[in-house]
Parts: C-alpha cells; structure tokens; sequence
C-alpha cells in the first residue's frame, strides 16, 4: 500500500479515534486531579492530626505505588471484592489519584513559601481560618504551583497511553494495533509521538500565558 494512502486511509482516521478517547481520559481526569490534589494539600498543610496524617498516608501510597499496578488493581483487584468498575471509569480513577498525589506536593510547597503573617493578618481582619486560605493564601499559592501542576498535566497526557492495559482503545493503544496489523511501526509511532508532542506544546505555552496573566507585578522574575 502506498504511504501517503497508508496514512490517509488507515492511519490517521485510527489515530484521531484513538486520540478522542485520550483527550476524553485527560479532560475527565485533570479538573478532579487538580481539585482534590487542592484538599490534599491544605488538609496536610492546615489540617488537624488526623487530617494531616490521612492526607500524608494518601500521598504516600499513591507515589509508592506504580500506577499500572494501581491500575491493575482497580480494574483486575477490586472485582474480587465485589467492585467493579468499567475500562474507562478504573483508568480515570487511577488518573486522578496519581494527578492529585503528585499536584499536592506542588501545591503544599507553594503554600509553605507564603508567610504566616498573611495568615495572622488576615484572620486579625475578621476573616476565619477558613476564609483566610480560600481568600489569602491559596491564591497565591496557586499563583507560585503553576509550573508544577503544569508539568503533572503534561505527565497525564503521557500516563494516559496506560489505559491500553485496560483494553482501552487511546491513541497508543490505535497506534500499536495499527503498526502491528500492517508492519509499519516506524511511521506509526513517529505519528503518534508527534502527536503527543503537540498536545504538550499546546499544554506549554497555554500554561506560560496563564502564568503571565495571574502573575502578580513586581513578584515575577521574568
């Protein structure tokens, strides 16, 4: 079969396919990522003992954790304990606790680097505990955790080709089936790393303009 119709034909309409699912994976699994990654992290930084503790332990297991295993276990495990969930549910699940894990550490750092006086100063004005990290502090920390939870989504992106272990059909998965129907792994996976390199670049300068636009004057070094 000739390249160029190899790649009209067959390629491209599989990778787009397999690309859909991907980017569904990734929009389903980066908002709950990052907003449990959000309570990770103040319930660590502000919360009680216990709070803390369960946050810490959370973190903990989910890092030490390879998340094909954690995937393997959602999918393949809980079963067997009357659990059960589809392909595409377990990989989101898997998704999010990994990408609130690891958001919660860039997080948690960004909220240390504010001083405690905002704090103080804050709750001196008449705000509560709670009002003051909603309305002082998590603002800007968020502000400083930008580069971190864009390099978390950029490994999303990249960690969402796992979902093939779990039958589901995303762009590596259409990539691999494609390449080894026909014999044409080089310009298969040349394709499909091309495409991942576009969704990181869009990723990279989308994340660059959101910094330049919340940043604060006179805060940046750039």
């Amino acid at each position: 079969m000739d390249t160029m119709l190899f790649m009209a034909d067959v390629l491209v309409p599989a990778l787009l396919q397999g690309l859909v699912i991907t980017l569904e994976l990734i929009v389903a699994a980066a908002p709950f990522g990052f907003a449990l990654g959000v309570v990770l992290a103040v319930g660590r930084t502000y919360g009680g003992r216990l709070t803390s503790y369960l946050c810490r332990a959370f973190v903990a297991f989910i890092k030490g954790c390879p998340l094909l295993l954690l995937l393997f276990m959602l999918y393949f495990g809980l079963p067997s304990a009357g659990i059960s969930f589809s392909p595409f549910v377990a990989a989101m699940i898997g998704f999010i606790c990994c990408n609130a894990a690891y958001n919660s550490e860039y997080i948690r750092g960004a909220l240390l680097s504010v001083k405690d006086g905002q704090m103080i100063a804050a709750q001196a004005l008449g705000m509560t505990r709670l009002q003051s990290i909603w309305l002082i502090v998590l603002p800007q920390a968020l502000r400083r955790a930008i580069p971190g939870i864009t390099n978390e989504f950029i490994y999303l992106i990249k960690y969402s080709s796992l979902a093939y272990m779990l039958t589901i059909i995303e762009l590596s998965g259409a990539g691999k089936i494609v390449a080894t129907k026909y014999f044409t792994y080089n310009e298969t996976f040349m394709m499909v790393g091309a495409i991942y390199l576009v969704l990181v670049t869009i990723t990279t300068v989308s994340a660059d303009m959101i910094e330049k636009k919340v940043a604060v004057p006179g805060t940046t070094g750039r």
